[in-house]
């Protein structure tokens, strides 16, 4: 194991298409959603774990999750679980690990990998993991995972790539497009120029922090001033300082749209982002209707390709169904069109109007 690869699993999210499953309180990364036996960011940990040292992986999170990282993943060390005072997305919490490992360890090589994702082929995974770290030792390079599109998936970002490679399997990045429309979506597939945008980074610190001082240098002056206080006991304050004064901008819109040094590796190692119900139901087994159902009293009639998630001690009987979501939970029961997936996140926001926090 090499001392000077690090990963941060950014863990802050909260789930919001995957409700009524997902809380605010009790995000989809710490559900077990696929009914494996680990929850989302157990999975996520044990992947690294067999090629990173303990000690080299981090958790970001917010601050509300700081005791779920501690109670799932409790071989971690507590001052490697970081806690966020807000949610800003993840440029600013990509800019906080980055900041604080090079002051422990400037030679550091940096994975950054969100919680919530289904990998099935880990050691195809690690093998790329390994081909992009030694890549951008060698090189002033930022790598990001792209992943070979099995179908126009719509919910994706898209990555389009140069066609010759600059090293084995690694290609210069031409352009990023945010989640397409389905004829867009069909044209960037059948082009066989595109990957999805995996959301998984590679790179040396010291490189993405001259990348923040060139593309957002509000927020690394914020970090660069306070830097002196990371690891030690005055972090935790100087973050309370930093991030009110940090743009809330993902890391994809700051840095690797604008960076000319952006390289691809294209990918098939079975994975989903899992970020919504659909994305579950293709990745759980089917019955011979092709319903996917989690739940262990759940009895399915006259109905086709749904996808069910129940709690094991409640009988749910279901007649005459064809391509819906049904979620029950406690307290909220969830029906919708599958292809309505995507407005999910619309129907939370509007419970939140009509009914306040409690569901949410």
């Amino acid at each position: 194991m090499n001392q000077h690869y690090y990963v941060v699993i950014m863990a802050g999210g909260i789930g919001s298409r995957f409700w009524p499953m997902s809380r605010t309180d009790f995000p989809k990364q710490f559900l077990d959603i696929l009914n494996t036996g680990k929850t989302l960011i157990q999975q996520t940990y044990d992947r690294f774990a067999e090629f990173i040292p303990e000690d080299n992986i981090y958790v970001v999170t917010s601050q509300e999750y700081v005791s779920i990282v501690q109670d799932q993943l409790p071989k971690i060390k507590r001052d490697n679980i970081l806690g966020e005072p807000s949610r800003k997305n993840t440029a600013p919490c990509i800019a906080y690990i980055s900041f604080k490992l090079h002051q422990k360890d400037p030679e550091a090589s940096l994975i950054v990998a969100p919680s919530d994702h289904l990998i099935q082929d880990t050691p195809g995974f690690l093998r790329v993991c390994e081909e992009a770290l030694k890549f951008v030792n060698h090189l002033n390079a930022f790598i990001t995972l792209g992943i070979k599109p099995t179908y126009p998936n719509t919910g994706y970002g898209y990555i389009q790539f140069e066609q010759m490679a600059v090293s084995k399997d690694v290609y210069k990045v031409k352009t990023f497009t945010e989640k397409p429309n389905l004829e867009l979506a069909k044209t960037f597939v059948s082009s066989g120029e595109f990957l999805w945008n995996a959301g998984i980074f590679v790179w040396q610190v010291k490189n993405i922090l001259t990348a923040f001082e060139k593309y957002l240098p509000e927020m690394y002056e914020v970090f660069h001033a306070e830097k002196d206080k990371f690891n030690t006991p005055e972090e935790g304050q100087a973050l309370k300082e930093i991030y009110p004064q940090c743009t809330n901008i993902s890391i994809d819109f700051g840095i690797m749209e604008k960076a000319h040094n952006v390289y691809v590796i294209p990918s098939s190692f079975g994975w989903s982002d899992l970020g919504t119900w659909n994305s579950a139901y293709e990745n759980f087994e089917k019955d011979y209707f092709h319903n996917a159902v989690a739940g262990n009293n759940v009895m399915v009639i006259d109905a086709t390709k749904c996808m069910v998630h129940a709690p094991d001690k409640k009988l749910v009987l279901l007649q005459g169904m064809d391509d819906f979501i049904i979620v029950d939970t406690e307290d909220v029961l969830l029906i919708c069109k599958k292809e309505k997936e995507q407005q999910i996140k619309d129907y939370v926001a509007e419970v939140k109007r009509n009914k306040g926090d409690k569901f949410l």
